[in-house]
Formats: structure tokens, C-alpha cells, sequence
């Protein structure tokens, strides 16, 4: 099949053979060679330790306790279930990335159609800039608080300005280096927060009064259920960017075990500062409405502990933004941005700037911008999660499961053109589920015409609309591909053994 002008566009970011085994990785949306296919299932889980390492889960742990009501054992049920639902999501669709060895925004127009992805693709970009606008602006108020508490130094406008800038650039840089610069980056992040972690684990462990915390009434199952939405959105926001980490993995990757890494990664560090920070807000109920996410931790912790601590999670902040915005910078090509992927980066790391500046300048509540943005982003990742399933699902059984060459074909002889470039029924689906995702939403900016019933009231918004997306998209006619470009790919020779998506 030969490419079209479209297509020599978007591929003249394709690396060598050698360039993605290097220290910065030049390879971009094309799909990842056989060949180069060296990476392993046990670097994943580093990767998803890295991504949660952020001292917004004590927020949100906080808030359980002071908003949900919920008891010390409620928030271990409620961490738990989030951790094991959203990252099993993510997990289970990562698996779709060593299938077609390409990022989820990639993968994605094999499910939309080269046109039609860029519907999906447009709402997923412009809310990953609000996550990574929010980890910017909590990177900075660490950076301020770590200050204050060694030097003395207020904060002022200047500074404020300063170290958002100041953290951004660095997640740009590191973003810009590549997936093997983030492995190494993720692993050792994980080993120091994981020591610090388990000092302040101790320290409170010593200091709180325990008869305080398990003394608590228990909180309803209604603010339980809803406590579960909040803090798994974090993590399905990460659903369509987990191909990106699994696209090195060789097609024999077994993926039980990436669901495994994925999952324990992300579990080990979710739960416990999740657990943390409700026991800190028996304490303090003031943290859970403090008017920045970290300045707390200098009050509850001695500044011998609070201080590296802090410093840890400002390198944990910064993983996870150079993570999301590594996947950001595959989404901008996949929207036609022809810019090489480190420097696609640029465009969230701008708006990043933009937008935390805002937020730490005029916006009056963090907590309040942030809750709401976590049931936003769930409801817009949701509709997509739901079609990509259903369509994976449907590959799992094919002896073609992912086209190369058509991935990067944007023309019609593409074997994902569909109808005009566009999959109706993923589309469809998509855009029934988000609607009705929406009505079910209520938050501070809105309340959708659905909010009084029981999902709206239970916060089930997001569950609402994967199921509704799936099972649209299930009910409408299988999408036809173009049967004329079916080629043959080689499969393990052993039947793999992969979770149902």
C-alpha cells in the first residue's frame, strides 16, 4: 500500500532503526518495528508508581473524610476499589499497545476512523492540559513550601510566577528525552518517595491519636460510592495513554502480567497516601479545604521530614507530568500537528504555564477547581473508554488486529477511512455517551438535567457512560474495514494469553 502526501507528512518523524534504543527517543506516532520491541512487562510498574506519585492524594484522602464523612475503614475500601478499577482499565487496554505497537491516540483511529478520531482526540488533548495544568501548579506550591520551610521565603507573585515556570521547563525536558529516560527517571523515583513514604508512615503512625481516628462515625454508601469516582479518575485519565507505555513490548508480552504491573504499581502508592492523608485530616480537618494542596504538610510533619519528603514528591510531580505530556505530545501529531513529538510537547507545556497561572493568581478555591475538573475529565475519558473497549474486544479474536501501514495512512486508500474517513457507529457511540455522561454530571460550574437521579446522585457518571458508550457501540453493525488493505501480521506461535477487554 503506498502512502499517501498525508501520510509522508506524518512520518517524517520516523527515527532509525536504533533511535528509540537510545538515551532521547526520536521515534513519534509510527508504529513500533517488531525488531525494536526489547522492552519488558516489569518496567511498567515503576512507570504507574511514578504517575500516582502526588500529594494530591492526601488531599483527596482528606477530603473523604471531611466532605464524604467516611471512616478510616470506608477510606481503605474506597482507595482500594479505585486503585483496582481504574488502573485495571488502564491496564486492560494497554494491551492494545504490544498488539499494534503504537500510542493509544494512534491505535484510537483504527476505531474512529482517520477522521473521526480526531472528534475524540481533540476533547482527550484539551483535557490532559487541564491535568497536567493541575500537577504543574502542585509542583510549584511544593517548590514554595519547600522554601518557606528552609529559607524562610514568602510567597509573592513573582515567585509564584517563577517556579511555575521554572517546573513546567523542567517537564518539558524531561518529557522530551523518551521512553528510556523515563524508565530510568520513574525507577528511582519510585525507591526514594517509597523511603520517605514509609518514614512518614512511621512518624504518624507514633504521633496521631489513633483513638480519634478509628473512633469516627461511618459515612454513608452513598458518599462511599462517590468517594470511588473521585479518586479513580485520576487513574482513567491514564486509559487511552496506556498503549503508549506497552508499545515496546513484544507481541509475546502476556497480558495478564501487564494488568498486573499496572495495577500494583499504581495500588501501592494510591492506597496508602490516600490512607495518609485521611488520617491527617482527623488531625487537621482544615486540609481538606487548605487554600494550596502542600503548604499543610509543614504544619502536620517536622520540617526534617516534611522537607525531603516534599522534595521527592516535587520529582514524583514532575514524572507524572512528563509522562502525561509524553503521551500529549503523540495526541498532537495524531490532530495533524507536524512538529517531531518533543517539540509537539511544547504546545501543552505553554498552555500548562497559561492555565497554572491562572489558577494560582485568580482562581479563589483549588480544591473546588480540582474536584470539579477530576468529574469532568472522568465523564470526557469515560466515552471514549467504552468504544476503544468494544472494539479491542472485537480484535482480540482477528488474525489482523492492527494495520501499520494503515495506521499512518491519513488518505482513503486507508484500510480505517470507513465512510468518509469516519467509523458512524463509534462515533455514534462516543457522542451518545458523552452526552448523556453530562446530564448525569453535577459540579460547581453545572448541573446536568439527569444529577437528581440515582446515578447523578451516587456520582456514577463515569460508569454510566463506559457502559453506555459499550453498549451503543456493541448494538450498532460491526464496522466494516476496508477488506482490499488487510494484510497479514505475524502472531506469537503460541496463543496468548490476554484479559477480556
Amino acid at each position: 500500500m503506498a502512502p499517501t502526501m498525508d501520510n509522508a507528512a506524518e512520518g517524517a518523524n520516523v527515527s532509525s532503526p536504533d533511535g528509540a534504543a537510545g538515551a532521547i527517543e526520536t521515534r513519534g506516532i509510527e508504529p513500533v518495528p517488531d525488531h525494536e520491541r526489547h522492552g519488558r512487562v516489569r518496567e511498567l510498574f515503576p512507570t504507574w508508581v511514578a504517575a500516582n506519585i502526588s500529594v494530591l492524594l492526601l488531599t483527596m484522602g482528606a477530603a473523604l473524610v471531611v466532605f464524604n464523612k467516611l471512616n478510616f475503614w470506608q477510606v481503605l475500601v474506597v482507595a482500594a476499589c479505585a486503585a483496582l478499577v481504574s488502573f485495571g482499565l488502564v491496564g486492560v487496554l494497554s494491551v492494545s499497545g504490544k498488539w499494534g505497537g503504537a500510542p493509544g491516540a494512534m491505535l484510537s483511529r483504527a476505531t474512529f476512523g482517520v477522521r473521526g478520531n480526531l472528534f475524540p482526540g481533540a476533547i482527550l488533548w484539551v483535557a490532559r492540559f487541564g491535568w497536567e495544568t493541575i500537577n504543574a501548579v502542585t509542583g510549584a506550591y511544593a517548590v514554595l513550601t519547600v522554601l518557606d520551610l528552609v529559607l524562610g521565603v514568602k510567597s509573592n507573585t513573582v515567585l509564584i510566577v517563577v517556579t511555575l515556570f521554572a517546573f513546567v521547563a523542567c517537564t518539558f525536558l524531561v518529557s522530551g528525552m523518551g521512553r528510556k529516560a523515563l524508565n530510568v527517571c520513574n525507577t528511582w523515583s519510585t525507591y526514594l518517595f517509597g523511603v520517605f513514604s514509609v518514614l512518614v508512615l512511621g512518624y504518624l503512625i507514633a504521633n496521631i491519636k489513633w483513638d480519634e481516628v478509628f473512633s469516627r462515625p461511618a459515612g454513608t454508601t452513598a458518599m462511599m460510592i462517590a468517594g470511588v469516582g473521585t479518586i479513580a479518575a485520576g487513574g482513567i485519565s491514564w486509559v487511552p495513554t496506556g498503549p503508549d507505555f506497552a508499545r515496546y513490548l513484544p507481541h509475546a508480552a502476556s497480558g495478564k502480567k501487564i494488568v498486573g504491573a499496572t495495577v500494583s504499581g499504581a495500588g501501592i502508592v494510591m492506597v496508602p497516601m490516600v490512607l495518609m492523608g485521611a488520617v491527617m485530616a482527623v488531625a487537621t480537618p482544615k486540609l481538606a479545604d487548605a487554600p494550596d494542596p502542600v503548604s499543610f504538610l509543614g504544619d502536620i510533619l517536622p520540617t526534617w521530614l516534611a522537607v525531603p519528603y516534599l522534595i521527592t514528591a516535587i520529582v514524583g510531580m514532575l514524572l507524572i507530568n512528563s509522562l502525561s505530556m509524553y503521551s500529549a505530545g503523540f495526541t498532537a501529531q495524531t490532530m495533524g500537528v507536524k512538529l517531531p513529538r518533543a517539540m509537539a510537547v511544547s504546545i501543552n507545556a505553554f498552555i500548562s504555564l497559561a492555565g497554572g497561572l491562572l489558577l494560582m493568581l485568580v482562581a479563589k478555591s483549588f480544591l473546588s477547581s480540582f474536584i470539579t475538573f477530576l468529574i469532568l475529565l472522568a465523564v470526557s475519558f469515560s466515552a471514549w473508554i467504552g468504544v476503544y473497549a468494544v472494539d479491542m474486544a472485537r480484535r482480540r479474536s482477528r488474525a489482523v488486529r492492527y494495520d501499520a501501514e494503515a495506521l499512518m495512512d491519513t488518505g482513503r486508500t486507508s484500510r480505517y477511512w470507513y465512510v468518509g474517513g469516519f467509523c458512524w457507529q463509534a462515533m455514534t457511540a462516543w457522542g451518545v455517551a458523552l452526552l448523556a455522561g453530562l446530564a448525569f454530571t453535577d459540579c460547581a460550574w453545572f448541573s446536568g438535567p439527569l444529577s437528581s437521579t440515582f446515578v447523578g446522585k451516587y456520582g456514577l457518571g463515569w460508569a454510566a457512560t463506559i457502559l453506555i458508550s459499550a453498549a451503543v457501540m456493541a448494538a450498532l453493525p460491526v464496522p466494516r474495514e476496508n477488506a482490499a488493505e488487510a494484510v497479514t501480521v505475524a502472531e506469537p506461535a503460541e496463543p496468548e494469553k490476554v484479559p477480556a477487554a
